[in-house]
């Protein structure tokens, strides 16, 4: 799966998870980026995130991630297999 098409599925999750209609997502998007990204909603982004894309991040993924281009980049690899 592109890049860009990863990019549109997840300003879906990301507007479920965090209930924005209007948020414009990056590569260079981080939790510091989005007022109600805590801990608890990262758990739930996770979630749906590894849904949408039928996979599972592996836990060191999930804590090393910087940015949502870490994220894209794990999803476009695992969707190449």
């Amino acid at each position: 799966m592109e890049k860009t098409a990863i990019m549109a599925k997840l300003t879906d999750v990301f507007k479920d998870v965090f209930d924005l209609d209007d948020v414009v997502l990056t590569y260079d998007t981080t939790a510091d980026d989005i007022e109600d990204w805590d801990s608890l909603e990262h758990i739930n982004l996770i979630s749906a995130v590894e849904s949408t894309f039928k996979m599972k991040f592996k836990m060191k993924e999930v804590s090393t991630m910087k940015n949502l281009g870490e994220m894209v980049s794990i999803i476009e690899e695992r969707t190449k297999l």
